[in-house]
C-alpha cells in the first residue's frame, strides 16, 4: 500500500493533515454552511454545559480557577472559528516575601503599592516543578467533578463527527479539548481573537477556522481510508448478532444478511491494501502471485461456503446464485466501473485519453476467458437434448408440428453419457488451460513487455517523484492483517449463506437479479472507488485496468477454482450458464472492445457504458428465477 509523497500532495490535502494548533486566519467569511451546522449541532447546547460546569466549579470556591477557564471556554465553543486558545509561557504570581520569591524572575516594578508593603509579581513558567498546577487541591477537585463529565460529552461528539467524516475538524478540536486543553494550567490558557503573528511567549493549543471540509472523503489514517476505518465496527457488530443471536431472537435473517454483506465492504478494502502493501515491497513475479491468490479471495469465500451449503441442503439455487454473482461481477467490472470512471472523469476532462495498448491486451484475455468460460455451454446445446414438459400437437397429426413450454437441455438426467464421457471432460480440460493463459498474460505484462504498461506515464506525466511513493505498511503487519481479514472474510460469508436462504424464499425479484446487482457488485464498491478517484485525476489508463483485471481474475481463476474444487468436494458446481448469462457478457466484452479501439474517450462514451449495464440489469429484474427457486 504506497501512496504520493508529501511534497507532491496539494495544498487542499495537506490541510485535512493540520492538528489545529497553527494559528490560520479564515481566508474569507467565517459564517459557512459547516460553521453554522456546528452551532445549530453542537455549539450551543456545548456552551450551556460549560457555563453550568462553571458555576458549579465556583460553589466549590477551590477551584475558581478552573470556573474561569470554563466560562471563557463556554464563549469559545458556542463559535470557536475567529478565536484562538493559547498557553501561556508563564503566570503572574504575587510574592510580599523576598524570602520566598526566586529573584531571578521577578518583575522589577512594585504592584499594589497602596497596600501594607510592595508586593512583587514573579513569573512562574509552565515547566517549574515547585509550583505545578498538579499539586494543588483545585486541579483534583476538578478531575474529581468536572473533567469527567467533560471527557464523555466531548468522546461522543469527537465519535460522532469522525462518523460523518466531512466534520472530522469537529472531531478534532473536541480531542484536543480533552488531551491538552482541559488538563492544563487553568492559569495559563487564555482565549483571545485570532492574530495574523504568533507570540513568541505562548503556544496555540487550538485554531480551527473551519467545521468542515467537503475534501475529507480523501482523509486516511496509516494510508488506510477514513470510510473504511468506519466501517470496521460494523464488522465486530456482524460477527457478535450472527454467532450469538443464531436463533433470531434480536434480529432478523434479513438485518444479518444486510450487515454480513456490508460488513464485507472494509475487508475487501484491508485485503486489497494489505495484497498492494507486499507487492510494492516485493519483486514484480512475488507481487504478482499475492495478488493472484489473494486477489479474489473475497468473492471465493463467499462462493465455495454458498456451494457447500447447496450441496448439504441439497438446493440448486445456491448454485445459480453464485453463478449469477459471477456473471454480475463481469458485467460490472466491463461496464459499470470504467463507464462511471468516464462519466465522473468526462466533468472534469473534455476528453480522456488511455494506453489503447495495455487497453487491447486486456480485452484479448476477457475474449479468451468469456469464450473459454462458456464453451461448455455451447457445447451442450449443440450436441444436449431438448426437454419439455408442456408439448401440444398444433396440426393433429403424430408427424406434424408440436407446440412445447419449459424447454431445457438435459445433460444428467437421460443423457448422462454425453456429460461424463463429452462435456465434463471439456470443462475440466478449460479450467486447466485458462490459469496457464492467466499466467501466460502475467508474464507478458510484467516481465516481456512491460513497456506496454509504462505509456500512460510517458504520455500523461504525473506530477512529482512517484517512484520513490511513500509505503505505509511494513511487510510483516500486512500479512497479519491479510490473514485476519481473510478469516473474518470467511466469517462474514459463512453468515451471509446462512442468512440468504428465507430472502431467497420470500422475495419476490427474481433470484438472478439479486446475485447479478447486490452479491457482484457490493465487494467490488472499494475498487470502484479507486478506479473514480484515478479518472478524476485524468488516469483513466489505472481505471479501466482495474475492471478488467478483476474481470479476468473472475474467468481465469476464480471459475476454474470453483469447478476444480468440486472434485475434492461435491458441490455439484458445473460449468453451464443460463442463456441470458451468455448473451449477457458476450455482448458486454463486444461492447468495451468497440468502446476502447481509439484510446480516448469521453461523457457519452461512459454513458453508454452504464446505459447498457442498467438495461441488463432491468432484464435481470424481470426474468423469471431458475425452475424450483
Amino acid at each position: 500500500m504506497t501512496a504520493r509523497p508529501w511534497e507532491d500532495r496539494s495544498e487542499i490535502v495537506r490541510e485535512l493533515y493540520t492538528d489545529l494548533c497553527t494559528i490560520r486566519s479564515p481566508p474569507g467569511s467565517s459564517v459557512t454552511w459547516g460553521n453554522v451546522f456546528y452551532v445549530l449541532l453542537f455549539g450551543w447546547w456545548l456552551s450551556l454545559v460549560y457555563l453550568l460546569m462553571s458555576a458549579l466549579m465556583f460553589l466549590t470556591i477551590l477551584a475558581t480557577p478552573y470556573g474561569k477557564l470554563c466560562w471563557h471556554l463556554a464563549g469559545y465553543l458556542f463559535w470557536p472559528f475567529d478565536k484562538v486558545i493559547q498557553k501561556k509561557h508563564f503566570s503572574l504570581r504575587l510574592c510580599r516575601d523576598a524570602s520566598n520569591c526566586d529573584f531571578s524572575e521577578l518583575e522589577t516594578s512594585p504592584l499594589l503599592s497602596h497596600l501594607d508593603g510592595p508586593l512583587r509579581a514573579q513569573k512562574v513558567y509552565s515547566n517549574h516543578p515547585k509550583y505545578s498546577h498538579w499539586y494543588r487541591v483545585s486541579t483534583y477537585i476538578w478531575l474529581f467533578l468536572g473533567y469527567p463529565v467533560l471527557v464523555i460529552i466531548h468522546g461522543l461528539i469527537c465519535c460522532f463527527s469522525w462518523l460523518l467524516v466531512f466534520i472530522i475538524p469537529i472531531a478534532k478540536m473536541n480531542a484536543r479539548m480533552v488531551a491538552r486543553i482541559l488538563l492544563a494550567d487553568p492559569e495559563q490558557v487564555h482565549v483571545q481573537a485570532i492574530k495574523t503573528e504568533d507570540p513568541s511567549d505562548a503556544d496555540t493549543l487550538l485554531c480551527c477556522s473551519h467545521a468542515a471540509n467537503s475534501y475529507y472523503y480523501k482523509y486516511t489514517v496509516d494510508g488506510v481510508n477514513v470510510f473504511a476505518i468506519n466501517l470496521l465496527p460494523l464488522v465486530l457488530v456482524t460477527l457478535i448478532l450472527g454467532y450469538v443471536d443464531s436463533q433470531n431472537q434480536y434480529t432478523s435473517s434479513l438485518a444479518k444478511f444486510t450487515l454480513s454483506l456490508l460488513s464485507i465492504i472494509p475487508l475487501s478494502y484491508f485485503i486489497g491494501m494489505a495484497i498492494a502493501s507486499i507487492s510494492a515491497q516485493s519483486t514484480s513475479a512475488v507481487g504478482a502471485v499475492v495478488n493472484a491468490t489473494f486477489g479474489s479471495i473475497v468473492e471465493l469465500t463467499f462462493y465455495i461456503t454458498a456451494l457447500i451449503k447447496g450441496a448439504q441442503e441439497g438446493n440448486k439455487c445456491y448454485e445459480e446464485v453464485v453463478k449469477s454473482a459471477l456473471t454480475g461481477t463481469v458485467l460490472g467490472c466491463i461496464l459499470l466501473v470504467p463507464g462511471l470512471c468516464m462519466v465522473i472523469g468526462g466533468i472534469h476532462h473534455p476528453e480522456q485519453r488511455f494506453n489503447n495498448r495495455s487497453a487491447g491486451v486486456s480485452s484479448a484475455l476477457l475474449f479468451l476467458s468469456v469464450g473459454g468460460v462458456f464453451a461448455p455451454t455451447l457445447f451442450s446445446k449443440v450436441y444436449g437434448r431438448l426437454i419439455c414438459r408442456e408439448c401440444q400437437n398444433i396440426s393433429h397429426d403424430l408427424s406434424g408440428s408440436y407446440l412445447c413450454h419449459s424447454c431445457r437441455f438435459d445433460l444428467m438426467e437421460n443423457n448422462g453419457t454425453l456429460y461424463y464421457s463429452h462435456v465434463q471432460p471439456l470443462a475440466y480440460t478449460v479450467c486447466l488451460l485458462l490459469p496457464a493463459a492467466y499466467l501466460v498474460g502475467l508474464f507478458f505484462t510484467l516481465k516481456t513487455h512491460s513497456h506496454i504498461y509504462d505509456i500512460h506515464i510517458s504520455d500523461y506525466p504525473l506530477p512529482g517523484h512517484h517512484n520513490s511513493a511513500v509505503v505505509h505498511w511494513p511487510r510483516w503487519r500486512a500479512l497479519l492483517l491479510l490473514l485476519l481479514c481473510t478469516l473474518c472474510m470467511s466469517a462474514c460469508a459463512d453468515l451471509t449463506t446462512e442468512h440468504i436462504s428465507p430472502i431467497l424464499e420470500s422475495s419476490t425479484v427474481s433470484l438472478y437479479f439479486i446475485g447479478v446487482s447486490v452479491l457482484a457488485m457490493v465487494p467490488e464498491l472499494p475498487e470502484i472507488v479507486n478506479g473514480i478517484q484515478f479518472a478524476l485525476q485524468n488516469h483513466l489508463s489505472l481505471s479501466i485496468e482495474i475492471g478488467s483485471c478483476i474481470a479476468v481474475q473472475v474467468c481465469m481463476l476464480q471459475i476454474p477454482i470453483l469447478v476444480l474444487f468440486s472434485i475434492f468436494y461435491p458441490t455439484g458446481f458445473m460449468l453451464f450458464f443460463s442463456d441470458l448469462h451468455v448473451y449477457a457478457s458476450m455482448f458486454s466484452v463486444i461492447l468495451m472492445n468497440y468502446i476502447f479501439m481509439d484510446g480516448k474517450c469521453d461523457y457519452f462514451q461512459g454513458t453508454v457504458l452504464v446505459m447498457v449495464y442498467f438495461l441488463l440489469l432491468a432484464v435481470y429484474f424481470f426474468a423469471p428465477s431458475p425452475a424450483g427457486c
